[in-house]
């Protein structure tokens, strides 16, 4: 049966490894603002949204790529500077109440992208304009979906 034997302690061997270990107080976890890395993520996820089949598509229409590419950056954008306004407007307002704001703005946004482009193409169903408070809900899901997911990238 073999036996491990023990390495004679290195002092100076210890402290170089304990400052390789992260101070638990040094780290900071900051929400907001998401990095370009997360913005961009939102973007791709927005346009997946706009260009697939989807609750939005199938009372909407879905859109060309290169027109969704446009409308999610400037969805995007615009949520951003609202949210980035909300921030800057109060300093007690933490990052998760501003990534809200950033949520419901993506989805608010969305929502009249779809809409009035579908409104100018005359491409909305009946079924849409009777039951507009679940185009808002599938809106919602979608920009939920995509900020959530980025959350887990990050």
């Amino acid at each position: 049966m073999e036996t491990e034997t023990e390495r004679p302690q290195d002092p100076q061997n210890d402290s170089q490894q304990d400052s390789k270990k992260p101070n638990p107080s040094s780290l900071a976890f900051r929400i907001w603002p998401p990095t370009q890395r997360t913005r961009d993520a939102v973007i791709a996820r927005l346009i997946e949204t706009l260009t697939t089949p989807s609750v939005l598509s199938k009372r909407y229409g879905s859109m060309p790529t290169d027109e969704a590419d446009s409308a999610a950056r400037f969805i995007e954008n615009e949520a951003f500077s609202a949210a980035d306004a909300e921030a800057a407007a109060s300093a007690e307002v933490d990052g998760i109440e501003v990534l809200q704001v950033y949520s419901k703005e993506i989805s608010k946004r969305i929502l009249d992208s779809v809409k009035s482009r579908a409104s100018a193409a005359g491409t909305v169903s009946t079924a849409a304009l009777d039951d507009s408070n679940n185009g808002t809900e599938a809106a919602g899901e979608a920009s939920e979906d995509a900020v959530s997911s980025v959350e887990m990238e990050a």
